[in-house]
């Protein structure tokens, strides 16, 4: 009898093994194809990762198949972080969702850029030299890195 649960142990134990490495090889996977959709529509995929946000048992042409939805940021301009989502069926992609983004998120991203230097407050106002000015040659989803000025109690 001992021998018996010993086994059925072992058994429990290589189908966890045997799930965990399966999930792991469908998670790789998706990671691929976040980064082909990503690049397909002209998006950056940030964190190069993805994260598992549900599972479930769905019926797909007749057959009950196992379905993993996984989550991962991108960004449109450089200076957004944005949801999205994909589904897969074992190693297939099953759907996706981007959000929308265009000419309005665009056009929304500038005034916030240009007001920015105004809402910094009154440490700033100091000189108009502190003010760096924005390279115009960079890339849209490219974020210029300013240095930290320091508090006004050190």
């Amino acid at each position: 009898m001992n021998q018996v649960s010993d086994l059925i142990a072992l058994l429990a134990l290589a189908g966890a093994v045997g799930a965990w490495l399966k999930f792991t090889h469908v998670r790789e996977r998706a990671v691929d194809e976040a980064r082909r959709q990503c690049a397909q529509h002209g998006l950056q995929l940030l964190d190069e990762t993805v994260g598992l946000r549900s599972f479930r048992w769905r019926r797909v042409g007749g057959r009950r198949r196992f379905e993993l939805g996984y989550a991962f940021e991108i960004s449109a301009h450089g200076d957004d972080r944005l949801d999205g989502r994909l589904w897969m069926h074992g190693e297939r992609l099953a759907g996706l969702s981007l959000p929308s983004v265009g000419e309005p998120a665009l056009a929304a991203a500038e005034p916030r850029q240009a007001a920015l230097p105004a809402a910094v407050g009154p440490r700033q106002a100091a000189s108009p030299a502190a003010v760096e000015q924005e390279p115009a040659a960079l890339p849209d989803n490219v974020i210029p890195l300013r240095p930290r000025r320091p508090r006004a109690g050190q």
